[in-house]
């Protein structure tokens, strides 16, 4: 063979890959634009509804005489849910603070009024008077799967409207919220969040909020947490009709796991999942009541309890003081309990005053 015939060999080689390799290479094209545009169109969808929470506070008494107190001021993010200028937040970001300042993307300030906040769940709800506001759509939380596509959206380091993106990496974590207490059903992924991202919204690849960002473990990378969107919606409305939450409290620590399909056909449930009892508080209700860790609660007062976020609402005021069976299935076997909710709040209150 001449030289000229081996190198028109070698020319028509390398210009024609496998076509199995080369359908692998399009395949693999295709997925990496179509997850481009998903994260795309989710952040030009949400956010002109996410804002820059800028926050102020006096640090304390002026050490000079005739001078201004030091102000110390810090940023958070927030994003417009109701068309009418209400925001939700985390309480972290604005508890405690004499003045709430909201920055549009457009560049708009407006003075924040703080409608009430809830530092158990770490949730707030603040609402400026602004017109043309963009408000985004709360999806449900209760449909996400781990593995799923997430988007995050805040303000970190003030660099407003950022964006990142991740997978739900798991579901049904606790987290300890600035009050001490145990969020439950909170939502871990791995899209970055930093300082400044804290009440911004985790969305989904349709553009609606499963979550509100609130805390990041550091040192370590990808682990970031966001409480749950069903979670959020229940204290928001009570946030906006009562200005606080006043919620029963029976101590425990909780976990959704699946019920096994023959324990539902055995005792006839309704429901296919329940809350197990990872912990409980010393002297709690939950204690007093006989609860064992390891128990799952199927219901309270006889309305069935599939998950934590159930479990909150069923919890209200009127339960508080009052004798209310709670059910269990403890190693598979039915029981029925009586416990007395306290009132969300009374054990701290109780210690400030001894």
């Amino acid at each position: 063979m001449s030289t000229r015939a081996i190198r028109s060999v070698i020319h028509e080689g390398a210009a024609s890959p496998d076509p199995g390799t080369a359908r692998h290479e399009a395949a693999e094209s295709e997925a990496i634009d179509a997850y481009s545009r998903v994260v795309s169109g989710v952040a030009e969808k949400v956010s002109p509804s996410v804002v820059n929470i800028d926050v102020r506070r006096q640090a304390g008494p002026s050490r000079a005489r005739g001078t201004a107190a030091p102000e110390e001021r810090a940023n958070g993010s927030g994003f417009i849910f109701t068309p009418d200028g209400f925001l939700l937040t985390n309480s972290h970001v604005v508890n405690g603070m004499t003045r709430i300042d909201a920055v549009l993307p457009d560049g708009r300030r407006f003075r924040a009024e703080l409608i009430g906040d809830d530092p158990d769940t770490d949730l707030a709800v603040v609402r400026i008077s602004a017109d043309d506001l963009v408000s985004v759509a709360l999806g449900d939380s209760g449909g996400v799967r781990v593995g799923q596509l997430v988007v995050a959206i805040g303000n970190p380091y003030g660099f407003q409207c950022t964006v990142t993106a991740g997978v739900v990496s798991a579901l049904g974590r606790s987290l300890r919220s600035s009050s001490g207490k145990l969020i439950d059903d909170v939502i871990q992924t791995d899209a970055a969040l930093n300082p400044g991202n804290s009440g911004g919204p985790l969305v989904n690849s349709r553009g609606e909020v499963i979550g509100v960002n609130t805390a990041v473990i550091l040192p370590a990378q990808g682990l970031c947490f966001a409480i749950a969107i069903n979670t959020a919606k229940f204290v928001a409305s009570c946030l906006i009709r009562d200005g606080k939450i006043r919620r029963g409290f029976i101590g425990v620590a909780g976990q959704n796991v699946p019920l096994p399909r023959r324990v539902t056909r055995y005792y006839n449930l309704p429901l296919q999942s329940g809350i197990m009892v990872v912990s409980f508080e010393n002297g709690s209700p939950a204690q007093r009541a006989g609860l064992e860790e390891g128990d799952i609660i199927i219901a309270l007062e006889n309305q069935p309890t599939p998950g934590i976020d159930e479990l909150h609402r069923l919890l209200t005021e009127r339960q508080v003081g009052r004798l209310v069976p709670v059910t269990v299935l403890r190693r598979f076997e039915k029981k029925t309990l009586a416990i007395v909710p306290e009132e969300s709040g009374s054990r701290q209150r109780a210690g400030r005053a001894r």
